[in-house]
């Protein structure tokens, strides 16, 4: 890119992004701006009619609600999503063409990792032991447990194990005041059991009250999980109160220490790397830099015979047409639909809309609609075809790119993406998103230098050199690339040195608390 004060996307579109504050007078592509305009934000490259749609990626990002002259910013006070509020309204119909955009795979290549071969031939980037809770009345118990081998307050517990990362509690609140039988309790059970079984495991104990909806025994039945050496279960009620409950969590997970320190980092195929990937805090460059910057190193992952989740339903809306275009298969592309519809169904009960995304903070950052956002996001999940589509914590059995149903909310998001078997995350943020994953590394990538500045303790990498014209989407995507592999190496993201991680597990919860 130039040094221009402005980005220009696509010849046929109607609007132009800042790249930095513009002046009313400015002269941009020989029209002079009209008022101050924020960076990340849009200015008009032409007059638009009222109710006209107006482009940027040269798709439909919104329709404008009242004329708008050229050199005027065009936000929320100007733009809306049109007269039916839907993906498909008007003149901003979108064309599914199921699998018009499939191509053929790229040469396979070998990259590798230092990873952790599990005895089941898995391979993990990690070693926790994790202490889940089945309800949030046992989440106090899980703490007192994992506390106790904290590094930080209690660093003789674990100097005997440096192969093991940490011991992690991981809990939430839910699991009772539900219908024993309903979707909630079926999403719960699913998380849980994903992060039971997952690699970056080496040992599980899970702590119940004893009294729950979601009963341990019941929930080891439906995912058919079994205790062994590695996996302990107990509940409060029957261990005798909270003192015993810890004591007695601190003597299972002490007798799992010896095994679960017992593993070497060897190389590994990158094909058994699993990034989730997540967008939040997203502003005006998000569609520009870090997120087709991630798409590129993503592309590159799939052909290294590795697998890339792309999710947050909410946040595809109005977008879902660039993904079944991608879709190997119609039955693939009829699953992403039926997803998005059951979304407007759940919004519209909730007394919501879709466009009630973009969150305030976006819309500051320069993001109007969600459409807008939408195109944007899905620039995370690159080039390659769609490989599968799967339900919230669903295991991930498709290699290369996939699709899993999530809210846009991003913990709640990665969590699930967790649970279905990513040992890595990759969050592109704009606005300057604190996040982190246990027992998943998470990386954090920064739309824009200012951002980089203000708050590198927490960013892995600045993809903003892409809007300073320093650096290629391209150039960006291998360097993230090369972060993936170092990462799942064992080196520390920024997320992990801040010890970010047991508060950000949080299942997805729907239907009535009761």
């Amino acid at each position: 890119m130039t040094n221009a004060p402005f980005i220009r996307l696509h010849p046929a579109d109607d609007v132009l992004i800042a790249r930095s504050q513009l002046l009313s007078g400015a002269t941009v592509e020989g029209i002079a701006v009209k008022g101050m305009v924020p960076p990340g934000h849009k200015i008009a490259t032409h007059a638009i009619a009222a109710g006209a749609p107006v482009r940027r990626y040269n798709q439909v990002i919104g329709f404008a609600s009242r004329a708008i002259g050229p050199g005027e910013h065009v936000h929320t006070h100007n733009l809306d999503m049109g007269p039916d509020k839907g993906a498909n309204s008007g003149d901003g119909a979108r064309d599914y063409a199921f699998g018009a955009d499939v191509k053929p795979a790229a040469p396979r290549q070998e990259a590798t990792f230092m990873g952790i071969r599990r005895a089941d031939g898995r391979v993990a980037t990690r070693n926790y032991i994790g202490i889940l809770s089945s309800v949030n009345c046992s989440a106090t118990v899980a703490r007192a447990i994992a506390a106790h081998f904290s590094r930080q307050t209690n660093p003789a517990a674990l100097a005997d194990f440096p192969h093991i990362d940490g011991v992690v509690a991981l809990t939430h609140g839910t699991g009772c005041g539900m219908d024993g039988e309903g979707l909630g309790l079926q999403l719960l059970e699913r998380t849980l059991a994903g992060y039971a079984t997952h690699a970056n495991f080496g040992a599980v104990v899970v702590v119940g009250l004893g009294c729950e909806a979601n009963q341990i025994s019941a929930w080891l039945a439906h995912s058919s999980l079994r205790e062994g050496d590695n996996f302990r279960t107990f509940n409060i009620q029957d261990t005798g109160g909270t003192r015993q409950s810890v004591d007695k969590g601190i003597a299972l997970v002490t007798a799992m220490l010896a095994r679960a320190n017992a593993v070497t980092r060897e190389p590994c195929s990158a094909s058994h790397i699993t990034i989730g990937l997540q967008c939040g805090g997203s502003d005006g460059y998000s569609g520009i830099s870090a997120n087709p910057a991630l798409g590129a190193a993503v592309d590159l992952l799939v052909a290294h015979g590795g697998t890339a989740i792309l999710s947050e339903t909410p946040e595809v809306y109005g977008a879902e047409h660039l993904l079944t275009r991608r879709a190997v298969a119609p039955a693939i592309a009829e699953k992403l639909i039926g997803r998005i519809h059951w979304w407007e169904h759940y919004t519209e009960i909730n007394g919501g809309e879709m466009n009630n995304n973009p969150s305030p903070g976006n819309k500051a950052g320069g993001l109007t609609t969600i459409l807008e956002k939408s195109l944007g996001a899905v620039a995370k999940g690159g080039t390659t075809n769609l490989e599968g589509v799967f339900e919230y914590a669903e295991p991930v059995t498709a290699h290369g790119f996939v699709f899993m149903d999530t809210p846009g909310y991003d913990p709640v998001s990665a969590t699930g993406q967790v649970a279905g078997g990513a040992n890595l995350i990759c969050f592109t943020t704009g606005r300057g998103s604190a996040y982190g994953c246990a027992p998943t590394p998470s990386l954090k990538l920064a739309t824009n230098t200012a951002l980089w500045k203000r708050q590198e303790e927490d960013m892995d990498i600045n993809c903003g050199e892409i809007i300073d014209g320093s650096s290629s989407v391209q150039a960006m995507g291998e360097r993230i690339f090369a972060l993936i592999l170092a990462t799942a190496s064992g080196t520390h993201s920024k997320s992990e040195q801040h010890g970010y991680g047991q508060n950000e597990f949080v299942p997805w919860q729907v239907g009535a608390v009761m």
